[in-house]
């Protein structure tokens, strides 16, 4: 535990849920020694302190203060000194995760990351919804909503929601302006086409994978087939992942496994045995082998990183375009009994060649750069620069580099992606003879 007031958070529970297990403990050991050592491994005193903090706070604060609200934050406070993307909801939180990882919500359509002090980081607008519309772009920071700046502790995200029609006001900091500026959005129910395809050449398709979400395989392999019967057979295709914020990691992997024939996809690895897992592909390859470029920048995070290192690990995609986010970290929901639930996370995730790229990212086998110099966004977009991130493994520590990834936009890294794929369509030169 990284804070006594956290550790003493957790005890608090413990000691919540103590008068329960001990009689368990009494009724299923007939040892007495094995009953009273698995009491003593629960601090009493530590919990004492909380309690006694606890009524303090209660009794003599300048106001009064409801005894929930506090318990509901203390148990809150369990989860501040980990890494970012641990996080309790309350219950219409829980539901609004739910219904975004299910392609259907009232919003602004904006992926993001509350900061320590309260501000919300933008890490990817999604396609074609208010936020992306208005101009919102990875790295922005949201600093204030209606008006009222945000300060820690407060919930700005759900704010971000709301009934489809109503406008919410953002004021928006941006590297490279002086100062921060407002951006009036209408919500919307934000549906999201996560997969969207269309031919780039004769033989050439493109398919964008705006995020991953419970359809987004289904509606891949929708795509691919249509772009299979327009083309008569695809020589190749591109894969625009760019900005791509992740999602469920199930659909990432049924569509590396679309695409492989064999191999592995990506193993999980955490403290307890149900973390551990490995996910390897099935004989079958939607494209028959026709060679694949994957289009990458540092909007590119989580579920997309697996898709992008099982292809490119296995042999089967080249990867162009800028450093990805660098989220190789495994979240769990678990739900509690009173209705909210606790996204925890419970394992790191690593690529087929057995590399974690926790706050480290992918590197392209070509690297592109915006177009515009001044287009570049700043290094709070990646996961190594959010405040409390976990850490990297010590190998990729080392091969870490201080320059993080950029964002790409517009049609260049797709017409670069194309150039790429055609070239590995070339035939190779024969040898000189001896």
């Amino acid at each position: 535990m990284k804070s006594p007031w956290m550790r003493a958070c957790l005890l608090a529970l413990l000691a919540a849920m103590l008068p329960p297990l001990q009689a368990q403990e009494v009724e299923a050991v007939d040892d007495p020694d094995a009953v009273e050592s698995a009491a003593s491994q629960v601090p009493l005193a530590e919990i004492r302190r909380f309690v006694g903090v606890f009524n303090a706070v209660r009794e003599a604060y300048v106001d009064p203060v409801d005894e929930d609200q506090l318990m509901h934050a203390a148990v809150k406070g369990l989860l501040l000194d980990l890494d970012p993307h641990s996080v309790y909801f309350d219950k219409e939180d829980a539901s609004a995760f739910e219904e975004e990882t299910s392609g259907a919500y009232g919003g602004v359509g904006v992926e993001v990351q509350p900061q320590g002090d309260g501000t919300i980081l933008v890490v990817a607008p999604i396609d074609d919804t208010p936020a992306a519309k208005a101009g919102l772009k990875s790295g922005d920071l949201i600093v204030a909503i209606d008006g009222r700046p945000l300060q820690p502790g407060a919930d700005g995200q759900a704010t971000l929601r709301g009934k489809p029609g109503s406008e919410v006001k953002l004021t928006i900091a941006r590297e490279g302006t002086d100062e921060p500026f407002d951006v009036t959005l209408v919500r919307e129910t934000i549906r999201i086409a996560s997969v969207r395809g269309r031919m780039l050449e004769p033989g050439f398709g493109y398919i964008r994978i705006a995020a991953f979400q419970a359809d987004t395989a289904a509606d891949f392999e929708r795509v691919l087939a249509d772009l299979q019967k327009e083309s008569g057979g695809l020589k190749g295709a591109v894969i625009d992942l760019r900005s791509n914020p992740g999602g469920l990691l199930v659909s990432a992997v049924q569509i590396a496994d679309d695409l492989l024939q064999k191999g592995n996809i990506v193993s999980t690895r955490g403290r307890i045995a149900l973390s551990d897992t490995q996910f390897s592909a099935t004989p079958g390859d939607l494209l028959d082998g026709a060679p694949i470029v994957l289009v990458v920048d540092a909007g590119t995070a989580s579920a997309a990183e697996v898709l992008a290192g099982a292809l490119h690990d296995n042999g089967r995609a080249r990867i162009v375009g800028s450093r990805t986010f660098g989220k190789g970290s495994v979240q769990t929901l678990l739900p509690l009994d009173n209705g909210d639930s606790v996204k925890l996370t419970t394992a790191r995730y690593y690529t087929p060649s057995g590399k974690s790229i926790q706050a480290t990212g992918i590197v392209p086998d070509v690297v592109l750069h915006p177009e515009d110099e001044g287009a570049a966004r700043p290094a709070e977009v990646t996961e190594a620069t959010l405040p409390g991130h976990l850490q990297a493994e010590a190998e990729a520590k080392a091969e870490a580099v201080d320059q993080p990834g950029e964002v790409l936009e517009g049609r260049a890294p797709v017409d670069a992606a194309l150039v790429e794929l055609k070239q590995m369509l070339a035939p190779v030169p024969a040898s000189p003879a001896p």
